[in-house]
């Protein structure tokens, strides 16, 4: 039940790289060896580019969503005297209070310079506040980084108004799309987008392998130098087996998303249904329509929610408290304290991410091991009564 953090991979992307586990060229050299390798790159890289209606060109290979994000964002403050990509006029970023640790973290490294950056605010359900960044774009602004599903509350933003408010006024936009690839529709053209980042490993691919969707024509600063792989916009040796992996997933998802994502949304809905009805004083976070289909994020009155993820953990069911990229931080959630949830409700949290793995049978036991935790360690808590009132 923590198929956010990561996806086991999928039978077919497993078979593949079976089959492919000999194929050891380096797709950048020039001898048979490396063109074998080189063609199975490149088959992947079509894949992933039909997938989200881009060309095959506008797809970098990268070594997964945190390098994506951070490669976009620092081409705003490269620092490079003789780059020419940079845009010297334009020295701000936008972004919002909600987005991913690979975001928010280079931004703060990033605003310690010479570049500002405008956090822009949520509503209760996780949506960005539209008037706000109307409000605080203007045309000394760069860019606009917006996720399009949140990875917590799994509330997915309307990029495609945020694209055009922010074209507007000349900015070029990104988004994290990390948990959205695989499992709503994703489509570069209709969202008009500049940036895109995308990871393997959230889509039953391998780990490790990461893209980023660069629009033609869109300026564009090195990251990583060292070599003249993908264009030149990556350096670095190709990960081929990962890329094919990923390639294979991608491919899958076309067939299996609809269907997949009817299935878990409806397992989802039934957890959710069943935790309300057998517990009290639980509260659900992020947007009752506009979210990710098998996302659940549920807050417990007087329970710890670290509490009830290792009691969980000892049943043998997998949860988290939020990012893992956050894993380890006792702060609460930054993503729930940005909705209006008090620090105490946050930290009472839990997020329930449902794959394509997952059956009736495992919600079901979810719901029998669940209440009888909850309501233990609320027993054992000093200012919980009924009613989630101190």
């Amino acid at each position: 039940m923590d198929n956010n953090a990561t996806t086991p991979i999928h039978p077919e992307v497993k078979k593949e790289l079976i089959e492919k586990m000999d194929l050891y060229g380096n797709p950048s050299s020039m001898h048979e060896f490396g063109r074998t390798a080189r063609k199975e790159v490149e088959r992947a890289r079509e894949l992933i580019s039909g997938f989200i209606g881009a060309e095959s060109d506008e797809v970098v290979f990268t070594g997964g969503g945190s390098e994506s994000n951070n490669t976009v964002l620092k081409y705003v403050s490269c620092g490079d005297p003789a780059c020419t990509m940079c845009p010297a006029s334009r020295r701000e970023i936008i972004t919002s209070s909600i987005e991913h640790p690979s975001v928010l973290n280079t931004a703060e490294v990033i605003s310690k310079g010479a570049i500002a950056v405008r956090y822009i605010g949520v509503d209760k359900y996780g949506k960005l506040n539209i008037e706000e960044l109307k409000e605080r774009i203007s045309e000394k602004t760069a860019l606009v980084s917006i996720m399009m599903a949140n990875n917590e509350i799994g509330t997915i933003q309307n990029i495609k108004k945020i694209s055009q408010i922010a074209h507007r006024y000349g900015c070029l936009v990104h988004t994290d799309a990390v948990q959205a690839l695989g499992k709503i529709p994703v489509n570069v053209q209709e969202l008009d987008i500049d940036f895109m980042s995308f990871s393997g490993h959230k889509i039953y691919g391998p780990k490790g392998i990461g893209a980023l969707y660069i629009k033609k024509g869109s300026p564009f600063c090195v990251f990583i130098h060292g070599g003249h792989q993908e264009a030149g916009r990556r350096a670095g040796t190709l990960n081929t087996l990962g890329i094919i992996g990923f390639g294979k997933a991608v491919e899958l998802a076309g067939r299996e998303m609809d269907e997949d994502a009817r299935r878990i949304y409806r397992l989802r809905k039934k957890l959710e249904t069943g935790i309300l009805e057998r517990i009290p004083d639980a509260l659900v976070n992020g947007h009752p329509d506009d979210c990710l289909p098998g996302t659940l994020n549920i807050s417990f009155m007087g329970a710890e929610g670290e509490s009830i993820l290792l009691y969980l953990d000892l049943e043998g069911i997998a949860v988290s408290t939020g990012s893992a990229c956050a894993t380890g931080s006792l702060d609460p959630s930054h993503v729930l304290i940005a909705t209006g949830l008090g620090a105490e409700t946050a930290h009472g949290s839990i997020r329930f991410s449902i794959g394509r793995d997952n059956s009736d049978q495992d919600v079901e036991y979810v719901l029998d091991k669940l209440p009888p935790i909850i309501e233990r360690i609320r027993k054992m808590s000093t200012v919980y009564v009924a009613g989630g009132k101190k």
